[in-house]
């Protein structure tokens, strides 16, 4: 349940309706809007019928969550969610871009995809040093190495960094180095991951499965924020459907259905969603046009070369082509609403 405090409710009202829901045995979430403060309750509700909680200094009443997914459901928090990672933002309504290899593969090529992800207006740099292989036998990733290499990355160009975690085992280490913790989509349900990540103190991107519903991926992303991590974005990276073509089905519905569902900001990785590199463009577009928060990009200095994901990986200039039409987009959809809203 959420209790909506009074506009006029004190800083003080607000700590005494905490610590007497939190005497109870529950946990609290607060929301501090423009004119409410929302406090949101987790737990077992029984253990506060007893108490008056209406009639509490400052509280204008309390509303019931019907969404099994109580902190990631906007019936929690109504306004959007904007994410802090070292200073760059996800969502508020500015176009966030993570670019870069599928994997680190060597100093060269990431110092060298770091920069066209710089010279192209990215603001974080992705590549994986671990790499969970549908094959024993492929490139498995440099492991802590890639991650010292993306750390001399953001050090040379001033992006932020985004890697993959992927077992319980390894969330400290990278959490020592990166900006964002990446969970996959082979583990978005894996749950004691989920939960470690969330202690982590450090923002979550958390990619849908390959065959989970929005609501499944709404409930993995609870996890996370259950533990008092609340800096959650998601990404839509394409569904296994009947469909051979691409690699994946891009579920672009997806991206207008988190908005109507969720706070939490979500953007579109058109690469692994569709496998192939001429169709990252037209979905990169129409991502931004479905109103994604951001995009994920993968891009190579050489795609005929990558040890992983050659065949979906933008070249240099076919990435600094797309980077110019998606922020050219971004700021027309911007000005259409600024227009239509004035």
């Amino acid at each position: 349940m959420v209790i909506v405090m009074r506009a006029d409710a004190t800083d003080s009202q607000v700590r005494n309706v905490v610590s007497r829901i939190e005497a109870a045995g529950l946990s609290t979430c607060i929301s501090a809007g423009q004119s409410r403060t929302l406090v949101g309750i987790v737990g077992d509700k029984r253990l506060i019928v007893t108490l008056p909680v209406e009639a509490f200094p400052g509280v204008e009443k309390v509303l019931p969550v019907t969404d099994s997914y109580k902190l990631a459901s906007r019936q929690f928090r109504p306004t959007a969610t904007v994410i802090d990672a070292g200073g760059v933002t996800i969502g508020g309504g500015s176009l966030a871009v993570m670019a870069g290899p599928c994997a680190v593969e060597s100093r060269e090529q990431l110092l060298e995809a770091a920069e066209i992800a710089r010279e192209g207006g990215a603001q974080f740099l992705r590549g994986g040093a671990f790499k969970p292989r549908t094959s024993p036998y492929s490139f498995q990733g440099l492991e802590r190495r890639g991650l010292e290499l993306l750390d001399e990355a953001r050090a040379a160009t001033g992006l932020k960094i985004i890697t993959e975690v992927v077992d319980v085992t390894s969330v400290e280490m990278v959490a020592a180095y990166a900006d964002i913790l990446q969970v996959g989509a082979r583990n978005m349900q894996n749950f004691k991951l989920l939960q470690a990540v969330g202690q982590a103190g450090k923002p979550v991107l958390l990619k849908r499965g390959i065959a989970a519903t929005i609501s499944e991926w709404l409930h993995a992303a609870e996890y996370i924020l259950s533990e008092g991590n609340y800096q959650v974005v998601l990404c839509e990276r394409g569904i296994r459907t009947f469909e051979e073509y691409t690699r994946n089905t891009l579920d672009l519905s997806a991206v207008g259905a988190i908005k109507q569902l969720s706070h939490l900001p979500v953007i579109v990785d058109p690469s692994h969603g569709t496998g192939r590199r001429e169709l990252v463009r037209p979905m990169a577009l129409a991502a931004v046009a479905a109103g994604a928060d951001g995009l994920m990009i993968e891009m190579h200095p050489n795609p005929a070369q990558a040890l992983s994901d050659g065949p979906q990986s933008l070249d240099p200039a076919e990435f600094k082509g797309l980077m110019r039409e998606v922020t050219a987009l971004a700021g027309f959809l911007r000005s259409a609403a600024a227009a239509a809203n004035g």
